[in-house]
């Protein structure tokens, strides 16, 4: 039997409705759940599939602590959580640089800011029961926060290959604990021409590799070198050269791409890897997110 992957989804403007029809869609084709970015009102989006879906589980993958009050989010998430019927996970994080730019805010200490949001989500008062909490993770001493104060975690663009080092931060009742969520958002890309596809993948993780949090990562991960000549290009003034230093190797540990076959049998090894919950986030090499949806239900039908 196929283990569904779940999906990333996004409401951009001009096509919300479209986006919580496409959402029932998911639903009835089984997949795994619907997680969505804080690229575009996220928390929102989430309140609308409280009402636009029945049984399928979705969440925020994840939404920024310092984009809203305590306060604001534990009134809101409380009420998601209550007429979801439990089926909404809050994942929340510190986010990177440049979305706290557009956000007009300043980073604190991500673990110190990230426990004491949750001990004050936690202490509000009079609003409810709150939704599990899961919390963006990509180093070890995150991870192990996660373990502690979290109902699960959940990576982005995270190596295949050092997973098992990953999550052998995580105390063995939680690493043991089928409850306890473990995600991971994965850029996917099917076409049966593969270097298209990749060419899609390096596009979409060109920003990314641009921020020092996720190259301190990929180093740790066993990419020293890809990220040696990513600095490089940046300190030389050539961002477009970036996508240069993105080796293959590196692109097929932290993406999936090619034929159908291909990337199914790359989600297995997700699973087995030991993440709960892949997180398929769908490009097209021939297309916008609506032609990508359509190949992805294509692979899962």
């Amino acid at each position: 039997m196929t283990r569904m992957p779940a999906l990333s989804l996004a409401a951009v403007p001009g096509r919300r409705r479209a986006t919580l029809e496409l959402a029932g869609e998911i639903e009835r084709r089984g997949f795994a759940g619907i997680y969505c970015p804080s690229t575009v009102a996220n928390v929102t989006l989430c309140a609308a599939l409280a009402q636009a879906t029945n049984e399928i589980h979705f969440g925020t993958s994840i939404a920024p602590i310092y984009a809203r009050t305590v306060l604001d989010y534990a009134q809101t998430v409380s009420f998601i959580h209550e007429v979801s019927g439990g089926r909404f996970r809050f994942g929340i994080g510190v986010s990177h640089g440049p979305s706290l730019k557009r956000m007009g805010v300043s980073a604190g200490k991500p673990l110190s800011d990230t426990r004491n949001f949750v001990a004050d989500l936690k202490a509000v008062q009079r609003v409810g029961e709150m939704p599990p909490i899961i919390l963006a993770t990509m180093r070890r001493k995150m991870i192990a926060l996660a373990g502690e104060i979290g109902d699960g975690m959940v990576f982005a663009n995270a190596s295949r290959s050092f997973m098992a080092s990953s999550l052998a931060a995580l105390p063995d009742d939680k690493r043991n604990n089928k409850e306890f969520y473990i995600g991971n958002m994965i850029p996917t890309c099917i076409s049966d021409d593969v270097e298209a596809a990749k060419a899609v993948n390096r596009r979409t993780l060109t920003s990314y590799a641009q921020l020092p949090n996720y190259r301190n990562y990929w180093k740790e991960s066993g990419y020293e070198e890809e990220m040696a000549g990513v600095e490089a290009a940046m300190a030389a003034g050539e961002p477009e050269k970036v996508a240069e230093h993105l080796s293959d190797r590196w692109l097929a540990d932290n993406t999936l791409f090619g034929s159908v076959a291909q990337v199914r049998d790359g989600l297995e090894a997700w699973f087995d890897a030991g993440i709960r919950t892949p997180i398929l986030v769908p490009s097209s090499a021939n297309g916008n997110q609506l032609v990508a949806f359509e190949e992805m239900f294509a692979a899962f039908s």
